[in-house]
């Protein structure tokens, strides 16, 4: 499961090794034929003011392939493809693969999150699962202004008499 940290924060990081950590797996998974060890879908994370919306390319995937929860804290999008119902078909109309490139593997796509999220929406189309969700943070978590008073002191004046 891959575990990853956003915040409203954003956060400096270095993405060159992780990058060609991916490419290398990739190009090692193309000569071997195995599942790259790295495989996370891609997505996208904005704000649009209040609103936050976190897309997922899910390519493939049905409704009832894909999870979406949040527990203590941790947003989890999990896939899971249906295999024997692709081979009940398969044998049922006598499909027989010559090639099968696009092949959908088992995922989960994990992110620590700083507050409690309300997700407000999740839409699956085009292959692109996505979720609207805001930040629930309790008032004592928010910052607060604080005012600032000002104290009249009488002004004193000091005379000096010049004896």
């Amino acid at each position: 499961m891959a575990y990853r940290s956003f915040s409203l924060i954003p956060a400096f990081s270095n993405h060159l090794l992780s990058d060609r950590f991916t490419q290398m797996d990739n190009l090692f998974s193309r000569l071997t034929g195995e599942k790259p060890l790295s495989y996370t879908p891609a997505y996208n994370l904005l704000q649009k003011g209040e609103l936050h919306e976190l897309t997922v390319s899910v390519p493939s995937y049905a409704q009832d392939e894909l999870d979406v929860s949040v527990l203590n804290n941790q947003l989890t999008v999990r896939g899971k493809p249906n295999v024997e119902k692709t081979d009940e078909v398969e044998e049922k109309e006598g499909i027989k693969w010559l090639h099968q490139g696009i092949r959908k593997s088992e995922f989960a796509l994990s992110f620590t999150l700083e507050h409690r999220v309300v997700i407000q929406q999740a839409n699956l189309a085009n292959g692109l699962l996505t979720l609207h969700f805001t930040y629930d943070i309790p008032e004592q978590d928010k910052p607060q202004q604080i005012a600032i008073g000002v104290q009249n002191e009488s002004v004193r004046v000091l005379e000096h008499n010049a004896a």
